[in-house]
């Protein structure tokens, strides 16, 4: 997955700067990102503190964790299935 080059601080940064009054081209053209960059962030990180930001990158980590632990498992049930199923 490509890294973003900027912190999730400087992106609740950003978007406080919007909620003081600055519009969004002018924030995208001062930043250098684009309008679907600063829009997918407002929907993501709207109204969040860098604290909600930080547990919400370490909960969607273990979440993907724990998905492959799960994808892991389901593969090994469906290849002991599988060998059992076979007549020796």
């Amino acid at each position: 997955m490509k890294r973003s080059r900027f912190s999730e601080e400087q992106i609740i940064g950003i978007l406080k700067q919007h909620q003081a009054g600055l519009s969004a081209k002018e924030l995208c053209r001062k930043h250098g990102i684009s309008d679907a960059t600063f829009y997918k962030w407002r929907s993501k990180y709207s109204g969040m503190e860098v604290s909600d930001a930080r547990r919400l990158k370490a909960l969607e980590a273990e979440n993907a964790k724990l998905k492959k632990m799960l994808a892991e498992q389901m593969l090994d049930v469906a290849t002991l299935k599988e060998m059992l199923g076979k007549n020796f």
